[in-house]
């Protein structure tokens, strides 16, 4: 870990920079990957599961028997827990929900916005070290109250060619039934193009690696749009003296376990937390399953003194966290400071894992510094916003003279005509 005293604002920026990744290698791989999907379909699925997952598989459908076997094998505690999350995640954003309302711009111009879902939607769920059932909830509950018409699901077979319990058991608990056993950029790709098996998708969900990522992007490229650009998961944890060093360790280790390339930030105005949450990090992840990836996080990651709340804040906004934790006294005072940040949690007792998995909030968040111009997921990244108006013949005497003059003055003159011919 690297720890900083007071550093310089011209050293900021610096401090600000995430884990650099092979762009040029992955690049070239993933135009690969996605030239032979594009070829040969549903062979190439299964020639990469073999090749990737060391998987050996002839269908890519999960069947039905399959996902009622893994909802028996799944312990009632967690099947209660995942009902807990799903209602709680289900209110939240339910809540984001919109009654269109019509609004009069002019006397007889009447203008509104409606929602429409986009009507296929794919999803996206890491398989691995980390099977994400959690994410499921994430994106499958948003997309059935948007009212998207086509859920897939796709996610990476293990080596026996099953898909883990807990997120078949998810699927279905959230009503998604077409669900696929192929993982990585091959995913991606095959949502991109659809395959003989795996349908096309208008828009592309959810977290995965790098080379996850970089298909991601690149599908942009053949008119499917993504919930977000990203990168390895963060969090930034701001500490005053108020703050409890076993509490911060807990955060900054829960974000770094999540992989190699992951990165936490830690920025303390109080020395001795300073100092103590470094012990702290230090002690916790001895007993850490994921040590090994959580230690080579925190070779990138930054412990840094600053003189004031203020001073952090402003770090925070320059680096831009996908999670951001005020483990201080009066954190209401700061909320309007906060200007970059993927998802905010409050005081000693919001730790990050709640937003992970059950208080309500979406943990699909901008990354690698995109809070600055991208917000997390939520009801509107599955609907597409449609303006309507209607123009009284009362309306357009009213307005048909401000359109004329303006149309007039661009030189087009067929949209002037448009309006003079109604009004003649």
């Amino acid at each position: 870990m690297n720890i900083y005293k007071n550093p310089k604002r011209e050293n900021w920026f610096e401090l600000t920079k995430r884990p650099v990744l092979k762009r040029q290698e992955i690049s070239e791989t993933i135009k690969e990957i996605f030239a032979e999907v594009e070829k040969i379909g549903d062979q190439a699925l299964i020639n990469y599961a073999e090749k990737f997952d060391s998987a050996k598989i002839n269908l890519l459908n999960v069947t039905a028997e399959e996902i009622n076997n893994a909802e028996n094998s799944i312990l009632e505690d967690l099947k209660s827990a995942i009902q807990i999350a799903k209602e709680n995640i289900t209110k939240f954003h339910a809540s984001q929900i919109v009654e269109v309302e019509k609004i009069e711009t002019t006397k007889g111009v009447f203008c509104w916005r409606e929602n429409r879902a986009i009507e296929k939607v794919g999803i996206y769920i890491p398989g691995g070290t980390a099977p994400l059932f959690s994410t499921v909830l994430m994106l499958a509950i948003p997309a059935q109250l948007a009212g998207c018409k086509e859920i897939i699901l796709c996610t990476p077979p293990d080596k026996n060619g099953n898909i883990n319990p807990a997120i078949l058991y998810t699927a279905k608990l959230c009503g998604v039934s077409k669900i696929f056993k192929v993982g990585g950029a091959q995913a991606v790709a095959a949502m991109t193009f659809g395959t003989e098996t795996i349908p096309n998708v208008y828009k592309i969900f959810g977290p995965g690696n790098q080379f996850v990522v970089a298909a991601k992007d690149f599908a942009q490229s053949f008119g499917v749009a993504i919930d977000m650009p990203a990168g390895p998961s963060e969090v930034l944890v701001i500490a005053d003296e108020n703050a409890v060093p076993e509490y911060c360790a807990a955060d900054l280790l829960s974000q770094a376990e999540h992989g190699s390339d992951s990165q936490v930030i830690f920025i303390s105005t109080d020395l001795k937390v300073l100092n103590e949450t470094i012990e702290e990090v230090k002690k916790q992840i001895q007993v850490l399953p994921r040590n090994e990836f959580a230690q080579q996080s925190l070779n990138n990651s930054h412990f840094i003194l600053l003189d004031s709340v203020e001073e952090a804040l402003e770090f925070s906004n320059l680096y831009a966290p996908e999670h951001l934790i005020l483990a201080v006294k009066d954190f209401e005072k700061y909320i309007d400071q906060i200007q970059n940040a993927g998802s905010v949690f409050l005081g000693n007792y919001s730790c990050e894992s709640a937003g992970d998995y059950a208080s309500g909030t979406n943990h699909t968040l901008p990354t690698n510094g995109f809070a600055k111009n991208y917000s997390g997921v939520s009801l509107d990244s599955f609907v597409k916003k449609i303006t309507f108006q209607n123009l009284s013949k009362e309306g357009l005497q009213n307005l048909g003279k401000t359109i004329e003059l303006m149309a007039e003055a661009e030189g087009l003159l067929a949209h002037k005509n448009a309006v003079f011919i109604r009004l003649k």
